[in-house]
């Protein structure tokens, strides 16, 4: 047991860390003594984010598909903090409709498809591989360890219900490429973990009508409730530290198997 890591001192890179599961994430990690740069667009929320958490927490606006920008947010946390230890992607988007509409006669658009897959999949693919690349540069510990990797999927990835297609590849395809990036990043002691929420009460579903809220919650087996983004958070926390974790998908959702 003497490789369990722990987050205290750990520097973390949290896309989409703004809001929702990303904004609780980062919470958490500054909490128990680690130090987080916010990566989320400019118009988000979180230069007040950082200012609220404190000198541990720096904001660096960025759109997750420029190559630029997410090179500019790696840099802020080797500049302010020293290196990077964590990376965790929540930055995501969703559309909802069906492939084909035939009552107004009118195909999902392309446009949106591309959309989502650009955002959610190369998105997310872009913080990898650069993030990667800065934690090949940390000193490895005794088990060889240097960086640990935490990708958001979603359940829609295995249960993608009508209307979902776009936003159902795009999870899909974060968890189809966990594994082969765990495999890459393997021998440069590199870990790559995908989790996969449930229904969440993010800012999304917060917006809802309550008895849209309440009837999603009782399709939730146990416990039959949204799940807090604080569970989220507090499941990267312990991927982060247990240094056995990896190449996985882990579905965080309360046993819940989303119907049609």
């Amino acid at each position: 047991m003497a490789n369990i890591r722990t987050v205290k001192g750990m520097v973390a890179l949290v896309s989409g860390g703004a809001s929702g599961l990303g904004r609780a994430t980062v919470e958490r990690l500054v909490r128990h003594g680690a130090s987080a740069v916010i990566v989320d667009l400019p118009s988000s929320d979180g230069l007040q984010v950082a200012h609220s958490l404190g000198e541990r927490c720096a904001f660096a606006p960025a759109d997750v598909t420029s190559e630029s920008d997410v090179g500019s947010a790696v840099a802020v946390a080797r500049e302010k903090f020293g290196r990077l230890d964590l990376a965790v992607n929540c930055a995501g988007i969703a559309v909802a409709f069906k492939t084909y509409n035939f009552k107004k006669d009118l195909p999902h658009s392309l446009e949106d498809f591309t959309r989502v897959m650009t955002v959610n999949v190369a998105g997310t693919f872009n913080v990898i591989r650069l993030a990667a690349g800065e934690m090949g540069k940390n000193e490895p510990d005794a088990d060889g360890h240097r960086g640990c990797i935490i990708n958001t999927a979603s359940v829609a990835a295995f249960d993608g219900q009508v209307g979902q297609a776009a936003y159902s590849a795009s999870k899909g395809a974060i968890v189809g490429m966990t594994l082969p990036i765990a495999r890459d990043l393997a021998p440069m002691g590199i870990r790559v973990v995908t989790i996969a929420p449930g229904l969440f009460s993010t800012p999304l579903l917060v917006g809802l009508p309550e008895k849209v809220r309440d009837f999603l919650a009782r399709q939730v087996p146990f416990p039959s409730r949204l799940g807090d983004p604080a569970e989220f958070a507090h499941l990267v926390t312990s991927l982060a530290e247990n240094p056995m974790i990896n190449g996985e998908v882990i579905r965080l959702d309360g046993a819940i198997r989303m119907q049609p």
